[in-house]
């Protein structure tokens, strides 16, 4: 058994780089950049209105004054008029700021006089100008090679004309569950049978991700059908993760099937809770996640090991959003020698675990936001102190 955070050090060094291919802006989301992303603008590319207003002299502004308009200027259009003194322009948000004027006095801050014009109703020191490439300067890199795409770049890669962008090739996940005891969710169970819910947990994990997936189904307690089904989506898959057959029982064939197939086996026991009997593995140039049969300990698997893997491998850096934050009430645990995960709830500002009967009760993460983490030898948390959340 090894240290969870060596394990994840092996895994994270056994992620190579994915390829490249270029893709349509309308199919990126949800893609990782693989190079760096450059504007071919200024932006903004001039001087803008920043507010509905008047452009005028910023000296003229003062009460009492009466500033002609010469123009009105729409969004989209060249200002033709330069401003003087004693003049101004009608502008609207986001137009071109008129030659001669360096400052916009807001519509409610004057008053409208016959024969259009308008005096300012308090003197202002606030220009109201969005300046020309006071965002983002001609050639400057506006995104970097590992983002993660996701609607606030899609408006970055448009505003610098980018209709098709480089990413990050998908790597592809097959799911397995093995087990005797499984039928599928649309059979119901009878005498010792359950239902296969863990590679359809699995399955929407993998989909959360920049990769594509496949189940290949249930491979039964036998060294023989689970060769078959491993073949089969080891040949349509970058990735292959199995569910359950990962332990020490009788029936626990994984780590020698894939031994015998000539994987390398790199680790099959992790000191985490729950998680212990994780298998990692790589055959030639592809990968292989044994995770354990229940439910819990293959959802969190799922998040700390296999998730950080397959960013790594689209060239996208996991950087898990850790939060330090009080407990809500006492917490202890009797058994320390693990790092240990714990469902919890966030809720104003501090941390509440929730009811959990252990390994198989899933259901406990359907109302958890959070997975805390306790520490190897860590026996408590009292109400008050800092505890360290993994936000879900």
């Amino acid at each position: 058994m090894i240290e969870f955070e060596k394990a994840l050090e092996i895994v994270l060094n056994q992620a190579g780089t994915a390829g490249e291919e270029m893709v349509g802006l309308e199919s990126a989301v949800g893609r990782v950049l693989s190079r760096d992303v450059f504007s071919d603008i200024d932006m903004p590319p001039f001087d803008k209105s920043a507010v509905d207003g008047f452009a005028c002299r910023l000296v003229d502004i003062h009460p009492g004054s009466e500033l002609r308009i010469i123009e009105t200027i729409p969004a989209g259009s060249v200002p033709l008029l330069t401003v003087r003194a004693g003049e101004c322009s009608r502008i609207m948000t986001g137009s071109m700021m008129p030659p001669g004027s360096d400052a916009v006095i807001m519509v409610e801050e004057t008053e409208l006089l016959p024969v259009e014009t308008i005096s300012p109703l308090s003197p202002t020191t606030s220009r109201n100008i969005c300046y020309r490439a006071e965002n983002i300067s001609n050639g400057e890199k506006v995104l970097d090679k590992g983002t993660y795409i996701q609607p606030a770049h899609f408006a970055v890669l448009a505003s610098v004309g980018m209709t098709s962008v480089w990413v990050s090739i998908q790597p592809h996940i097959g799911i397995i569950s093995t087990g005797n005891e499984l039928v599928e969710p649309g059979r119901k169970p009878n005498g010792s049978k359950i239902r296969n819910s863990n590679a359809w947990q699995l399955y929407a994990q993998a989909r959360q991700l920049p990769a594509g997936c496949s189940y290949f189904g249930i491979a039964g307690d036998s060294p023989g059908e689970l060769k078959v089904k491993l073949s089969t989506a080891l040949a349509g898959s970058d990735i292959v993760i199995l569910s359950g057959g990962v332990s020490m029982g009788e029936f626990d064939y994984v780590p020698a099937t894939i031994s015998e197939m000539g994987a390398e086996i790199m680790f099959k026991s992790v000191a985490i809770q729950p998680g212990r009997p994780t298998v990692f593995a790589r055959y030639k140039d592809k990968f292989i996640f044994g995770l354990p049969g229940n439910p819990v300990s293959s959802f969190v698997l799922f998040e700390l090991m296999v998730r950080p893997f397959i960013l790594t491998i689209m060239g996208c850096k996991p950087d898990p959003l850790t939060l330090t934050l009080p407990m809500g009430v006492d917490y202890s645990r009797k058994k320390t020698s693990r790092k240990t995960v714990v469902p919890v709830r966030i809720m104003n500002g501090a941390v509440y675990p929730l009811e959990y009967h252990g390994s198989a009760h899933i259901n406990a993460y359907t109302k958890a936001n959070g997975m805390m983490v306790m520490d190897p030898g860590q026996t408590e948390i009292k109400k008050g102190e800092p505890a360290d959340v993994r936000p879900l």
